[in-house]
């Protein structure tokens, strides 16, 4: 069974006079283990597509079913409970100024209300060592660099072990090195836990290590097929080599 399937799926925003379609007959299939970047334009529709297929918004037409649940008609509760197995990055970190570091990535955990706290503050701690900021736990987000809290995100969202990853633009605030850290660990993730990955980016750096890669344009897919990783992998290529 994938993992996500999408099936004619419209969406749109505003009403009256304002009301304004963003995606367009998207038909989409992720299996899982599947490591998936999807790229295109600004306003393309992208992270309105992430945050669908991520319950954090309500479908409205078509088919979304993720892990085997359709979204569209999906009750409040049940959007809360698709949640439970979604780890989501968000392109502008969206920290809680007024917590920690360790207690931003506990965030990850209150919607699985069963885990102790003793055990939250365990995960909080193994994840922040994998993604390098151990000494930066207690730290708020004021005292840290950008780079240290998209990794913070990061952690935040893999804390749970969830079955699918959701990113937007993961890499967009860390240097070279940074960024091929974080999606080396996502990809690691995938491999170890057969987690499904899907991850928007404009950074060329990091196509190499997804299984595909879709595009959109004006809210509609315009590629979604294996020869596009292969094309993409040597544009990237080539652009390494005219750097250096």
């Amino acid at each position: 069974m994938a993992a996500i399937t999408i099936e004619h799926l419209d969406h749109y925003f505003g009403h009256g006079a304002l009301h304004k379609q963003v995606l367009f007959d998207i038909n989409l299939e992720i299996e899982t283990g599947e490591i998936v970047i999807m790229t295109g334009p600004s306003g393309s529709g992208k992270t309105t597509l992430l945050t669908l297929i991520g319950a954090l918004r309500s479908v409205q037409s078509g088919s979304l079913c993720v892990l085997g649940r359709e979204l569209c008609g999906a009750k409040e509760k049940q959007l809360v409970a698709a949640r439970r197995h979604n780890g989501y990055i968000f392109q502008a970190h969206n920290l809680h100024r007024s917590l920690t570091a360790a207690q931003n990535v506990q965030m990850g955990l209150e919607l699985h209300s069963q885990i102790p706290r003793r055990e939250m503050e365990e995960r909080a701690a193994r994840i922040l060592e994998r993604v390098g900021l151990s000494d930066r736990a207690d730290y708020y987000p004021e005292n840290l660099s950008g780079g240290q809290k998209q990794r913070v995100a990061i952690a935040r969202a893999l804390v749970s072990h969830p079955a699918i990853v959701l990113a937007d633009e993961p890499t967009a605030a860390l240097d070279s090195h940074s960024g091929r850290e974080v999606v080396n660990l996502l990809h690691e993730l995938a491999k170890e836990e057969g987690c499904t990955i899907l991850l928007v980016t404009h950074d060329n750096r990091i196509l190499d290590v997804a299984d595909r890669i879709v595009s959109m344009e004006d809210g509609r897919l315009t590629a979604q097929n294996g020869r596009a990783v292969e094309k993409n992998r040597t544009n990237s290529i080539n652009t390494v080599l005219q750097s250096t």
